[in-house]
C-alpha cells in the first residue's frame, strides 16, 4: 500500500503553486520578526524507491532533510524544520538542539496535528501557514526578538521543494 501511495503521490506543484510558496515564505518572514530563531518549510511528494525499500519513515526523511538543508546551521542553534511528506500524509518538525528543554515534544506534536487537520480539510497552504505561525509563537517564547535588533535571516524563507 505504501509503495502505491508513493508511486501516485500528489504533485507538490499542484498543492503548492508558486504563488502559494511565496505566501508561505512571507509567513515565515513575518514569524521571524517575532523571534531570533529560524524556520524552514520543506515539502516532498514521495520518497525514492531505494528509501522505501530501506523502510525510511517520514521522521527519518525529515531528519535527513534537516541536515541536508543545513537547518542546524544557525548561530543560536535554534533552527526549526517543518517537513511535509505528501505520500505518507505526515508532517514532522525537527528542532535544533538550542530548543531542547525549551519547547516540549508535545508542543511540537500539537503543531503537527494542527497542520495535519488543515491538510485533511483540503487547505494545504492555510494549514502550513497556521503551522508556521504556531511554531513561531513557540520560538518567540524562548527566543524573543529584541527591540531595535533587525535580526539576521540565516536560512532561506522560501519553501524547499525536495524531489
Amino acid at each position: 500500500m505504501r509503495w502505491l501511495r508513493h508511486l501516485f503521490a500528489p504533485s507538490v506543484q499542484r498543492l503548492f503553486p508558486p504563488q502559494s510558496l511565496q505566501r508561505i515564505a512571507a509567513a515565515i518572514a513575518e514569524g521571524e520578526r517575532q523571534h531570533s530563531g529560524e524556520v524552514m518549510f520543506a515539502v516532498e511528494s514521495a520518497l525514492a524507491p531505494g528509501a522505501l525499500w530501506a523502510g525510511v519513515q517520514a521522521r527519518q526523511a525529515a531528519e535527513a532533510a534537516f541536515a541536508r538543508l543545513r537547518t542546524w546551521d544557525t548561530q543560536a542553534n535554534n533552527g526549526v524544520l517543518i517537513y511535509l511528506l505528501l505520500a505518507d500524509h505526515r508532517i514532522e518538525i525537527v528542532a535544533d538542539r538550542g530548543l531542547t528543554g525549551k519547547v516540549a515534544p508535545e508542543e511540537w506534536q500539537a503543531v503537527c496535528a494542527q497542520v495535519e487537520a488543515g491538510m485533511r480539510q483540503g487547505q494545504p497552504e492555510a494549514a502550513v501557514i497556521a503551522g508556521i505561525r504556531a511554531a513561531s509563537a513557540l520560538l518567540a517564547r524562548s527566543f524573543p526578538a529584541r527591540p531595535g535588533d533587525p535580526g539576521r535571516n540565516e536560512l532561506p524563507d522560501l519553501p524547499q521543494v525536495l524531489e
